[in-house]
């Protein structure tokens, strides 16, 4: 190994190892604060005097703040859009990729126009939408200040960008695989569901990751369709422990990492099988 390639290599080291700093100091600092009986970031300390675990059994005492509630509100809500993006998003994409019917390049320009303008900007309409479907007789779940609402927002949210990714995806699998289903005599759907999804395993961790987070990380949307505390989610909740005059910021830091765990499994999870998507591999030579 000459000189260059060895300065190359300390470079690249310093700036992985300040990089790393930067990005964990705001971790450590969380974990201190909630380990600090203080209950106070001002004159704290890396190790706070007589670190305990008070502020983790004061979250999830406290009859106020139904922590478990919020962060049991967000991980349904989170869940089950995550699974209706990956399914609706699959079926459309594979419709838009392998037929050619009237309509479907409108469609696809639809989806992507609609796409550009956020949840957000439309906060007012979605508002009054979905207290017009909470009118209608049978459908009150579905409504303002109910998860079900919460779940359709969330899940049209993110309909446009995913078909649009996962259509891409299913545009470099060959058609020839569901020719030779069709052939040994499967049908469109059997095709789809066994023969290309499994091979989608790839994309389809992307897309569950990206509308999970989405879901379970949003705060806006959630703060204005959501009115009682036991309908909050884990966001809308941690909002209430830095309002007014006294700032509860140990437990604020407490239920900021222990929301945090959901986020990490599941990024676990969709690892190993984005992982294993594409080391299996469904086309040889």
């Amino acid at each position: 190994m000459n000189s260059g390639d060895r300065a190359n290599i300390i470079l690249k080291t310093v700036v992985a190892i300040i990089a790393s700093i930067f990005a964990l100091y705001p971790v450590v600092w969380l974990f201190s604060t909630a380990l600090n009986p203080a209950n106070s970031l001002v004159n704290s300390s890396l190790i706070p005097a007589n670190a305990g675990f008070d502020n983790f059994q004061r979250l999830t005492t406290d009859p106020q703040h139904p922590f478990l509630r919020w962060i049991g509100n967000s991980i349904i809500v989170a869940g089950i859009t995550a699974i209706i993006v990956v399914l609706l998003t699959g079926i459309a994409a594979y419709s838009f990729s392998r037929f050619r019917y009237r309509g479907r390049r409108t469609g696809l320009l639809t989806i992507l126009l609609i796409q550009l303008f956020p949840n957000s900007l439309a906060i007012v309409a979605l508002f009054l939408l979905l207290q017009t479907i909470g009118n209608i007789p049978g459908l009150s779940w579905l409504g303002l200040n109910t998860l079900g609402g919460l779940i359709l927002i969330y899940t049209g949210g993110a309909l446009g960008f995913n078909t649009w990714l996962m259509k891409g995806f299913f545009d470099g699998i060959p058609k020839e695989l569901d020719e030779a289903a069709i052939i040994d005599g499967a049908n469109r759907w059997q095709a789809f569901w066994q023969v290309i999804l499994p091979l989608a395993r790839p994309i389809i961790a992307v897309l569950g990751i990206l509308a999970f987070i989405g879901a379970y990380g949003d705060f806006l949307i959630a703060r204005v369709m959501l009115k009682s505390a036991d309908k909050y989610t884990l966001m809308v909740g941690l909002s209430l422990l830095v309002q007014g005059r006294t700032t509860d910021w140990g437990t604020f830091a407490a239920a900021s990492i222990l929301g945090a765990a959901p986020i990490v499994l599941v990024f676990l999870v969709g690892q190993k099988q984005l992982i294993g998507g594409l080391s299996s591999g469904a086309v040889k030579g």
